[in-house]
């Protein structure tokens, strides 16, 4: 790591970790969804609305710090990335499951599981790798896994699309659902940019 003579603010690494936990609640409601009836989703709905307002709050603390902050710990583009990208992830998943509730859906269809269970493995890593920001240790097996995921949620989310496309389902309904699983590949794409950037700053503090 690159040496420094001055001193950084350091509260920022405390919370993008605080984010990243955030996100891995809202993934954890996503898990729920998938078990819930219609009464049990709308319940998940506002408590997924209450995670997305906390990590809105979390990301305006970060925007706060960085704009009231002389020295900041990487480059002040980089944190406002960072720090946007993973506000995107939760806004992703919050509309995925508001969609379902608004819509009424009653059934999703088979894939959305899997693509569920891809943004949590990607939740969990995003988890681990902020605190590793302080050092930039171990970070390259993080971004190198999350853009494997991302691919995998590519390949999941087109099948789903075939799948919706075969002409057994009400066009209405297709409409619901694609919106639907279209939030979840917005969520995975946002991984990725997180992953990106945190490459981007490992590499910048090399």
């Amino acid at each position: 790591m690159r040496f420094r003579l001055t001193p950084r603010e350091t509260s920022f690494y405390d919370m993008f970790a605080a984010s990243a936990d955030n996100i891995v609640t809202g993934s954890k409601l996503l898990m729920e969804l998938l078990g819930a009836n219609s009464s049990g989703r709308a319940e998940i709905a506002e408590r997924m609305r209450a995670a997305e307002h906390a990590g809105d709050d979390a990301t305006h603390a970060i925007f706060h710090q960085l704009n009231s902050s002389f020295i900041t710990p990487f480059d002040r583009e980089d944190i406002y990335k960072l720090a946007s990208s993973l506000d995107d992830i939760m806004d992703f998943m919050e509309e995925a499951v508001d969609l379902v509730v608004l819509y009424q859906i009653e059934e999703l269809p088979k894939g959305v599981e899997q693509q569920i269970e891809v943004l949590s493995r990607a939740a969990e890593l995003t988890a681990e790798a902020m605190p590793n920001l302080r050092t930039m240790d171990n970070l390259t097996e993080y971004w190198i896994e999350v853009n494997r995921l991302e691919n995998q949620a590519d390949q999941i989310h087109r099948k789903l699309l075939a799948h919706l496309f075969n002409g057994k389902f009400d066009a209405i309904e297709v409409m619901k659902l694609k919106q639907v699983v279209d939030s979840l590949e917005e969520a995975a794409d946002a991984f990725e940019h997180v992953a990106n950037t945190v490459e981007t700053i490992a590499v910048k503090e090399s």
